[in-house]
């Protein structure tokens, strides 16, 4: 049986679902654990959608969000986790127990549950929902369809990323069939961004450095603070930083607390950064990872710095050996 229809019959038979996502959510997550849970609402299902930092007020407009909580309650039958790569980023929502589903999209994913649907080649989380709900016989409603394609813009930032593709867009497509407006959601994903968000990347585009094919930057729990800016991520300045001419990889350091450091990679021109996040405890995709260490901001700056400048030569090195081949 393949995985698909192995997790289909799981979910068919729960009776009360606990849905999760990985910490610091971001736009593909939240859609994914609602996307999911309503259309399992639909279907009769006790479901509750738990993310342990909430929803942050940028992804307030999705529909059904006020339905995510940061604690679970009760007991339930099956324990689904969405949109995440390994059991340490669900931030101990599930405490030790042993996920019944995992549904995700990276390709570092450690296929840590009982079912796991793993498609590192889909755009998004959400992508991968819109595909299945409707061969699990959980219809997409006009809502749903709205929340899936919001999930698909947000991780294909308006469908600019490199493993976009025609399947994608079809899904879409039916996704506007079934009454998503795509202009509306675009609009309100990606062209509406906070004031306090704004202010907070003008604090990393005055430290920003560039050292020959990588540009790097960083973000103080002080500049968080003096920005009012209420997330624990980057506010998305790294996916406006990967666009910057002449660069290879870009990398944010976003200090969380006192020694604690988030990093973030984004990569251009073929270069995978996903396994040297791995390297560092995290995980992602091949052209936009991340990973959280312990540490000093210049200490982890330093180790990271160094092992990403060395990731860019052996890739042009391998790419020259390879001509001369």
């Amino acid at each position: 049986m393949d995985a698909g229809s192995q997790v289909g019959q799981v979910l068919e038979k729960a009776k009360r679902i606990l849905i999760v996502s990985h910490i610091r959510p971001d736009g593909d997550a939240v859609c994914s654990v609602l996307g999911l849970g309503l259309a399992l609402e639909n279907a009769q299902k006790e479901v509750q959608m738990v993310m342990k930092d909430g929803v942050m007020k940028v992804f307030q407009h999705i529909p059904g969000n006020n339905q995510i909580t940061k604690k679970s309650e009760g007991e339930y039958d099956c324990r689904v986790v969405v949109d995440c790569s390994d059991m340490l980023r669900v931030g101990g929502s599930l405490g030790e127990i042993q996920p019944d589903i995992n549904i995700d999209h990276h390709i570092t994913n450690l296929n840590f549950a009982k079912a796991n649907l793993v498609q590192p080649g889909s755009v998004a989380t959400s992508a991968i929902l819109a595909e299945w709900l409707p061969k699990w016989n959980f219809p997409i409603t006009q809502p749903i369809a709205e929340i899936l394609l919001s999930g698909i813009i947000y991780d294909s930032i308006g469908f600019r990323t490199s493993n976009m593709n025609s399947g994608t867009l079809r899904l879409s497509a039916n996704l506007m069939d079934m009454g998503a407006n795509l202009p509306e959601l675009y609009s309100k994903a990606l062209m509406r961004p906070q004031f306090e968000a704004m202010r907070y990347w003008g604090y990393g585009l005055v430290n920003l450095q560039k050292e020959d094919g990588l540009i790097w930057t960083q973000l103080h729990m002080l500049d968080r603070a003096e920005a009012k800016y209420p997330g624990l991520d980057d506010a998305e300045l790294n996916n406006l930083l990967s666009n910057i001419e002449d660069v290879d990889v870009s990398v944010l350091f976003i200090e969380q607390k006192k020694d604690a450091v988030k990093v973030s990679w984004r990569a251009k021109n073929g270069i995978d950064v996903s396994a040297l996040a791995l390297a560092f405890g995290g995980g992602g995709h091949p052209a936009a990872a991340g990973a959280d260490l312990k540490g000093t901001l210049d200490e982890i700056r330093t180790r990271i710095l160094e092992a990403t400048h060395k990731l860019i030569d052996e890739h042009y090195s391998t790419l020259e050996s390879n001509m001369g081949n």
